[in-house]
């Protein structure tokens, strides 16, 4: 599906790579799981006349030095991530969602080096999202839509390390082009549906920073 223009081709996960994070090295990441054209770079819609995009609005407001997050308000989350009730492992998803939402309002304000994003990803992470934000400028497009992640597994280890899978809905997100106001509408399908396995490591800060991200499109495990 041409979900949203990437960079990146998908980067396949076996099974056990997705449940385990064994094989979670690389240079995946959102841009990996968020859709490419198979046959061409040409983005639908992308050549047509119109409007300007919709003003950022507020997210969470900033906490201890944290970035504050402001999207578009036609750019909207379903977190259905459950409190675990371990303070550490809530941490983790909490920093894992204030990550997606920073690279989103780096797309939003087009801008491949936002600090935002930087402050909650490393190394590899921070690399490949780097490269699938410039793709978007590149195109001169943004997200729309809603998102929704689910089926979460968060596992913290004593090392100060953690590791986070979890899929993510993006059959309601779309492409909307800055020039011309145009939103690429795109019918669901399997490929949709996107799972992710991600290892995190907790900083001098308290932060816990994305550093590898891998992902694979049209997951069984996604699916409905």
């Amino acid at each position: 599906m041409n979900r949203r223009p990437t960079l990146l081709a998908a980067l396949a996960l076996t099974a056990t790579a997705a449940l385990t994070l064994t094989a979670c090295g690389g240079s995946g990441d959102e841009g990996s799981a968020k859709g490419k054209n198979k046959d061409s770079d040409k983005i639908a819609g992308a050549d047509t006349g119109g409007e300007k995009s919709a003003p950022p609005s507020e997210s969470a407001p900033a906490a201890a030095g944290r970035p504050k997050i402001e999207l578009p308000s036609d750019v909207t989350y379903e977190f259905e991530w459950n409190k675990t009730g371990d303070a550490e492992k809530d941490a983790v998803l909490s920093d894992a969602e204030q990550r997606i939402k920073a690279v989103d309002m780096a797309i939003a304000e087009q801008d491949p080096l936002h600090g935002a994003y930087r402050f909650y990803s490393e190394g590899a992470a921070a690399a490949g999202s780097q490269k699938y934000i410039q793709d978007f400028v590149d195109h001169k497009a943004r997200t729309t839509g809603v998102t929704r992640f689910y089926n979460e597994s968060v596992t913290v280890k004593g090392d100060g390390t953690a590791s986070l899978v979890y899929c993510e809905d993006q059959s309601k997100a779309f492409n909307k082009f800055l020039e011309t106001g145009k939103t690429d509408v795109t019918s669901a399908s399997a490929d949709s549906y996107v799972v992710y396995a991600g290892n995190l490591r907790k900083n001098k800060g308290g932060v816990w920073v994305t550093e590898r991200l891998i992902s694979q499109r049209g997951s069984a495990k996604c699916r409905p």
